[in-house]
């Protein structure tokens, strides 16, 4: 049971900082499930420290969506509903594929997509996989040129990681994923931005086809799952 699991103690720097890392890697990786009751004083028993941190943390991943906060009742990890979902990789397919197209365009840098593709195939667990696909992902489209662009897209990046890895829990298709990503950024690399944004949207669309939309509803692109 994730109630009885010891986190580890948390360094005297920075110690919110460390709390939202620790508390958001629970999440991610399942040692926090959702629906699960995030009780500040049990959390920072956990952690070894005062309420306050895990407090702030909590709050911080109220705003990336992780963690919903109700009045009188406390904190729990956010469950997604079907349609939640389909809103989240919706907006996902609507811009991160033009996203991509300008950032690609403008000739970035995509080291880092390439260290994240790395670190992506040698993680050990489903959190480590999920943030490093967050950041292949971001890496793509961070040199958009459009700084709400850039902010929206962001604030989806931990609710995607969040449905990734459950999808992932209940069907382990993630290979499938890395070798898209390789694709990817094959093309990227070679400067095709219009090849790259529509490889980006393909496979933002098979993942949603195969992992998020239920058969009752539509699928992002307009056809059936």
């Amino acid at each position: 049971m994730a109630a009885t699991t010891q986190f580890g103690p948390v360094g005297t720097t920075s110690r919110t900082s460390h709390v939202l890392e620790i508390l958001k890697s629970a999440i991610l990786n399942g040692q926090l499930e959702p629906g699960e009751a995030l009780v500040e004083a049990e959390l920072a028993g956990r952690l070894g420290v005062s309420k306050t941190p895990v407090r702030e943390a909590l709050k911080t991943l109220e705003g990336t969506g992780l963690v919903v906060i109700r009045p009188y009742t406390g904190a729990i990890v956010r469950v997604f509903s079907d349609d939640d979902a389909v809103a989240i990789y919706d907006m996902r397919l609507l811009l991160e594929p033009e996203a991509v197209r300008r950032s690609i365009a403008s000739g970035a840098d995509l080291t880092g997509a390439a260290d994240a593709l790395a670190r992506a195939a040698a993680a050990e667990s489903g959190s480590e996989r999920s943030m490093a696909n967050r950041e292949f992902h971001r890496a793509l489209y961070r040199h958009s040129g459009n700084p709400l662009l850039l902010q929206t897209l962001d604030g989806l990046r931990d609710q995607i990681a969040l449905i990734s890895a459950g999808s992932w829990a209940r069907s382990a298709s993630w290979q499938r994923e890395a070798e898209e990503h390789a694709r990817i950024l094959e093309v990227a690399q070679a400067g095709d931005s219009e090849g790259a944004a529509r490889l980006v949207r393909e496979h933002i669309a098979d993942f949603a086809r195969r992992h998020v939309v239920p058969a009752e509803h539509p699928t992002p692109e307009g056809g059936s799952a």
